[in-house]
């Protein structure tokens, strides 16, 4: 009888580090889309600056690729923290 309460016991501690496990999962997955949400808003923010730039500049009769430089190296940099984090919630999902 006692080893039917001690599997019984494991096997309770199994489900709920599974449960735990699962749960801590849909945590990060939702951590991620979130800071991917707050990158792709970053991205529209300098899309529109940029676009006020360039009418700006074409608007003074003066066009220079550098003064949008920065601006897209930063768009750039979030669409690569993006895809990284697409890519590990793939590898979470997986998991399940």
């Amino acid at each position: 009888m006692s080893d039917f309460f001690e599997d019984l016991g494991k096997r309770i501690t199994e489900v709920a580090d599974d449960i735990g496990k699962k749960a801590g999962d849909t945590f990060e997955v939702e951590r991620r889309k979130s800071q991917i949400r707050s990158l792709k808003r970053a991205n529209e923010r300098d899309f529109i600056e940029i676009g006020q730039m360039v009418y700006d500049k074409f608007r003074g009769g003066e066009v220079s690729d550098l003064d949008y430089t920065a601006l897209c190296e930063a768009i750039e940099k979030r669409d690569e923290e993006v895809s990284k984090h697409e890519e590990e919630i793939q590898r979470i999902k997986e998991v399940f």
